[in-house]
């Protein structure tokens, strides 16, 4: 007699959440047991997750000091934000948020006691993201000229925070050398250069009057946009599309600070979605993740976010079913072309599968049958079952960073931390929250942790980094 269990976590060995192991068919233990050996690299313990982040802590000392910093992979780029906002910020400003398929130009206005913003998206197509830089900041000027003349500002220069969310050294607040491209983006012409000063040429050429003042990370903003209202927030975390983590730093463990010399601290962006490039992480790597390196467009990078970020646990979750039905375990060996090709099974596939909790998982079938797959209640529960477990990894290599990360920023005077986040992975999956609570108490004992949701960090907290960064500057003049 078949019965689907109401959790599948049932070969999980961190004991602290073992489920019942029995078998959840009943007569088909050898079959389980098959698929429990193809699924159990994807299996990270407590032990596991505490050995990640002592390697993470390595890299993240090697990216800071000096030394080291050029052949370290976690980069550690100080952001040159030297200061978390204090509240008092007013004023209005403008934002322009890259950092994916869409690109958003917003207007914030910060009053008191509230935050106002008008925003408006704009998708950019696949040719301007593999085309040239000219075109891709051409069109952002556009997107820009086009928003300010919506707003009655088309002859007003007001402070702008650029949100670019890809890999950048910064040189100061408003300058920053595009690293690599990640995301599906390869515009030619880009890396390597200062964006502002992309952005800033083609806006001339648009005739389009800007005010830069400073070049932000998503995460920053996350950060920043958290802690206008929690003075506890020293972390921020996107889990998205991609994933990556900053904090605020001292000065001082900073090697490669070349800012104010008399500056005590700064928002360090990691850059942790390239841990493991250097093949610290292979030991955890699967079959499936070299499979997605292969045939991804940045091949041999981000190795940490290629086994995390919502770009890529979709395609994950499809290669191990097409194991599987190599393997005659799933849909009794029989494929679709849907199915087989690169791309089809989306990440939000697995959010859908996760949050369907009816006993003949209605709203997972309908996901097969679209693929023209042929699924029986056996196929169903396994289908959620390596999509549990494959969120349940990514989940639990994000935690495992984030917990180094946090024993990085407590101290004695710290006994509560504030971890701002954002990122539609953690937003909308209902596995992330619960097991990256679960976990933070078992790795960061002792220290009271808080998961905090980003109201809108690449574009209200860009507009926050620009306001402090004003608010900065008058207070030197006054």
């Amino acid at each position: 007699m078949y019965q689907i269990p109401s959790q599948p976590e049932f070969w999980d060995s961190a004991s602290v959440i073992t489920k019942d192991p029995t078998p959840i068919i009943e007569g088909q233990s050898e079959k389980f047991n098959r698929v429990k050996s193809v699924l159990e690299p994807f299996n990270i313990s407590l032990e596991m997750m505490k050995d990640i982040g002592d390697r993470l802590t390595a890299e993240m000392v090697k990216g800071l000091d000096k030394a080291t910093h050029a052949e370290a992979k976690v980069k550690m780029f100080p952001t040159y934000v030297q200061s978390l906002p204090d509240g008092t910020e007013r004023g209005d400003f403008f934002a322009l948020d890259l950092g994916g398929s869409n690109f958003r130009v917003l207007l914030v206005q910060l009053l008191e006691g509230e935050v106002k913003m008008e925003s408006k998206t704009y998708a950019i197509a696949k040719e301007i993201m593999v085309g040239t830089g000219d075109q891709l900041f051409d069109y952002i000027a556009d997107c820009l000229n086009e928003f300010k003349t919506e707003q009655g500002l088309g002859n007003k220069s007001l402070p702008l925070g650029f949100t670019f969310s890809f890999p950048c050294k910064q040189l100061s607040l408003k300058s920053g050398i595009l690293v690599t491209w990640t995301k599906g983006f390869t515009a030619a012409g880009v890396e390597g250069k200062n964006v502002v000063d992309l952005l800033m040429e083609a806006c001339k050429r648009r005739g389009v009057d800007i005010d830069v003042i400073a070049l932000v990370n998503d995460t920053t903003g996350t950060l920043m946009s958290c802690a206008y209202t929690d003075h506890n927030a020293y972390v921020g975390l996107i889990l998205g599309t991609g994933t990556n983590a900053c904090y605020m730093e001292d000065v001082n463990k900073v090697g490669t600070w070349e800012g104010d010399g008399n500056a005590r601290q700064t928002i360090v962006n990691m850059e942790w979605g390239a841990f493991g490039d250097d093949g610290v992480l292979d030991d955890i790597r699967t079959e499936y993740d070299r499979n997605v390196d292969e045939t991804s467009l940045n091949r041999g990078k981000q190795q940490y976010e290629k086994m995390i970020s919502g770009m890529y646990l979709g395609e994950i979750s499809r290669q191990v079913m097409v194991k599987l039905v190599q393997s005659k375990l799933l849909f009794n060996g029989v494929s679709s072309k849907e199915l087989d090709t690169p791309g089809k099974f989306e990440t939000r596939f697995t959010t859908d599968i996760e949050n369907d909790k009816s006993n003949n998982g209605t709203d997972v079938a309908k996901i097969l049958t679209d693929l023209n797959l042929k699924p029986s209640l056996e196929d169903i529960e396994l289908v959620r079952v390596i999509c549990h477990s494959v969120a349940k990894r990514a989940a639990r290599l994000a935690v495992a960073g984030l917990a180094a990360v946090t024993k990085r920023v407590q101290r004695d005077d710290r006994p509560e931390v504030t971890i701002g986040i954002d990122g539609t992975l953690y937003k909308k999956h209902p596995l992330f929250k619960q097991e990256m609570e679960e976990m933070m108490k078992l790795l960061v004992p002792g220290v009271k942790v808080n998961f905090m949701l980003s109201e809108d960090g690449s574009g209200k907290g860009a507009a926050l980094i620009a306001a402090v960064a004003c608010r900065l500057h008058n207070n030197k003049v006054q």
